[in-house]
């Protein structure tokens, strides 16, 4: 009787471990990873296949499992700087658990892989730029003028300008896009604002520090951008407008320019169709508030 209560008592306890799973997402990972001899899988399709059926089994038992993004050249990177040794389980283990509290994550919620797969690329491509934007705020410095930190007030008029679009807005779900040519690349960050039935706005925190980063870098460096959103609400066609960057603050665009902004791949710089059922608009008045300042860096 003994035997068995403890069974059960470490059955309940296997219930409280959360795991960590580093997932290989596409094929040049698993192909990287196939040198280690102790790396027992050689088909990415049947990987992926006994992944999800181990987070299947898992959830079924109520365990709660976070898949993280297992990257080969950072563990490479990572058993070279702790000495481990990179053809062995244990490593792996050990790389995961760290990755699980630095890296981009997402809970298992019984989604297939195919599904979460992608909100994972996603989050790593959102920390990434969140990231390389931090890096190019924080060398900035002082300005030169004033002594006053270029990097920090640009993020503070960043949020400032954020806080103001959300106040104008019309009444709804919105979706914002801003978008900064940064070299090599431009930067896109988006940002869900929902309105809850208290009245109050539903903000993803990580989602809402990438954006007004993004944001702030385009301000403090001048660099060309602008910001799109766009508001839904029940009963009326979605509206879609738009400002470019100026200065430190945002010029609000006229319906062709909103129009054209919207209908261009911000990558390829290709337009896309228009859809039915939406208004390109003028912005609401940002105030004096939205206007650039007459401080310079």
């Amino acid at each position: 009787m003994a035997h068995t209560d403890h069974q059960s008592m470490r059955r309940v306890l296997r219930r409280e471990i959360a795991g960590t799973i580093g997932l290989l997402t596409d094929e040049q990972d698993f192909g990287a990873m196939r040198r280690y001899r102790s790396f027992a899988f050689d088909d990415h399709t049947t990987y992926l296949e006994q992944v999800e059926a181990l987070l299947k089994t898992r959830a079924a038992h109520g365990g709660h499992t976070t898949v993280a993004l297992f990257d080969p050249e950072e563990y490479a990177e990572y058993c070279a700087g702790t000495g481990l040794d990179p053809d062995a389980p244990a490593s792996r283990a050990r790389f995961t658990a760290e990755i699980a509290t630095t890296g981009p994550t997402v809970p298992y919620d019984g989604r297939p892989l195919t599904e979460l797969v992608p909100v994972l690329v996603d989050e790593a491509v959102r920390q990434a730029t969140w990231e390389y934007a931090s890096t190019l705020l924080a060398r900035l410095g002082p300005c030169t003028t004033c002594g006053e930190n270029i990097g920090r007030a640009a993020f503070d008029r960043a949020a400032d300008l954020l806080v103001r679009i959300l106040d104008t807005a019309p009444p709804g779900n919105r979706h914002l896009v801003c978008s900064v040519t940064a070299p090599p690349e431009t930067l896109v960050a988006a940002l869900h604002a929902d309105d809850e039935d208290t009245g109050a706005t539903q903000l993803d925190e990580a989602e809402a520090l990438e954006f007004t980063t993004v944001l702030a870098l385009g301000i403090a460096t001048r660099s060309p951008g602008g910001l799109v959103m766009r508001t839904t609400t029940p009963g009326v066609p979605d509206r879609v407008y738009g400002w470019r960057l100026r200065g430190d603050g945002l010029a609000p665009l006229t319906e062709g320019e909103v129009f054209d902004a919207y209908c261009t791949d911000v990558e390829s710089g290709d337009l896309i169709g228009p859809e039915s059922g939406v208004d390109y608009c003028v912005p609401p008045d940002l105030g004096e508030k939205g206007q650039t300042s007459r401080h310079r860096h």
